[in-house]
């Protein structure tokens, strides 16, 4: 029923009514028609349990086994790349927002009594905002739009997009930073690309020499875009390999468009670690669907 949730996007309330309304959900949840369903109190108590045991990060690492034996699949270099997860939507009610919450920490603070307990618990500790881009544009105002959650930084597999690393920070962490939690050291392939996006600006995200100094010591080869030269028109050759690059590392846009998108991914809990159990398991969930599409695709050609 957790990895229903995840596909689906699905509250406690919600799985609860559609595992009870559909056959299909009851026979992958291996319930009869006449057992009895687990009620959205259960629901959040088993994830609750299985987030504060850490057991969903070693229920992930138990698929990769799985499905290296299934479709061989560590032998096809890697693609690093995070998204952005919303935690609540922002707009330009966001700053008066913050203004108000200040002041009423100023008159906590001088009358000597602290913020109550509902509103500590309320408070996101690292659910952070983002820089504006002034591209992006919020409908509700004329300023920019700001995104407020988590980062879903993951490494896929080249060869069959699998997800075979990832870590959940907040959203105002570097992409680089992460570069060495979500490489796989079992991927016998030598090859690392990246989806950088900031190349008009002059730079990249992952191309620092702390990274590019970690790939050597692991002895991979970094396959990253090279940026445009400030002041002057792109090279030739090198924007023949930047399109080489690009048509390879578009493959991890798949699996956002694919978490995002279908399965609607979105943080609705509050705290890190709850956080990062949604995430978790939307990947788990990914990585158990794409074998399916897979050998879906196989049987069509």
């Amino acid at each position: 029923m957790l990895v229903l949730q995840a596909l689906y996007t699905l509250s406690d309330e919600q799985a609860e009514y559609q595992v009870r309304d559909r056959l299909s959900f009851m026979r992958l949840a291996g319930l009869a028609r006449h057992d009895a369903v687990p009620d959205a109190k259960t629901i959040w108590l088993c994830r609750e349990q299985l987030t504060r045991a850490g057991a969903l990060a070693r229920l992930f690492a138990c698929l990769d086994p799985m499905l290296a034996e299934r479709s061989n699949l560590l032998t096809g270099g890697q693609i690093v790349d995070a998204t952005l997860v919303e935690a609540r939507r922002r707009c330009a009610t966001a700053a008066r927002q913050r203004v108000g919450r200040r002041r009423a920490r100023d008159r906590s603070t001088a009358t000597g009594a602290g913020p109550s307990s509902a509103a500590a618990r309320r408070r996101r500790p690292r659910a952070r905002s983002t820089r504006p881009r002034p591209r992006s544009r919020c409908r509700c105002s004329a300023g920019p739009k700001v995104t407020g959650g988590h980062k879903n930084h993951l490494g896929i597999d080249r060869a069959h997009g699998f997800i075979s690393r990832f870590t959940v920070t907040h959203a105002a962490r570097h992409h680089g930073s992460q570069l060495g939690a979500v490489l796989d050291p079992n991927n016998t392939a030598s090859g690392v690309r990246v989806g950088d996006r900031r190349l008009a600006e002059g730079h990249t995200a992952y191309r620092t020499k702390p990274n590019l100094d970690a790939l050597e010591r692991r002895g991979l080869v970094p396959e990253f875009r090279r940026a445009k030269p400030r002041g002057r028109s792109m090279p030739a050759h090198i924007a023949r390999g930047n399109a080489t690059r690009a048509r390879v590392r578009s493959l991890v846009k798949h699996v956002f468009a694919a978490e995002k998108r279908r399965m609607g991914l979105v943080v609705r809990s509050i705290g890190p670690v709850r956080a990062t159990a949604r995430i978790t398991l939307a990947n788990l969930a990914y990585n158990m669907r794409r074998p399916v599409w897979i050998e879906g695709r196989g049987a069509l050609a």
